[in-house]
């Protein structure tokens, strides 16, 4: 009979890293609708919002970010979808 391998549930798993939410470590503090820069790094290639483990936003940042992207989309600042 072989021997028995070890599966991958035998090793630990690395710790957790810390993110910190990029508007509530940086200067800029502000989340403006009009920022269409700002407002894409929050979106994947098909323009869809990014959720909060993937953009590493707080709560509170990725909801203001949710809503400053479909007040973009609204007043087509923002694409909703790139053909």
């Amino acid at each position: 009979m072989p021997p028995i391998r070890e599966t991958h549930r035998n090793f630990p798993r690395p710790a957790p890293v810390e993110r910190q939410c990029f508007f509530c470590t940086s200067t800029h503090k502000v989340i403006d609708y009009k920022d269409a820069e700002i407002l894409r790094k929050f979106m994947n290639s098909q323009m869809k919002i990014y959720g909060r483990r993937r953009s590493g936003l707080c709560a509170l940042h990725q909801r203001a970010i949710a809503r400053a992207i479909k007040r973009a989309r609204t007043l087509s600042i923002v694409p909703y979808k790139l053909y």
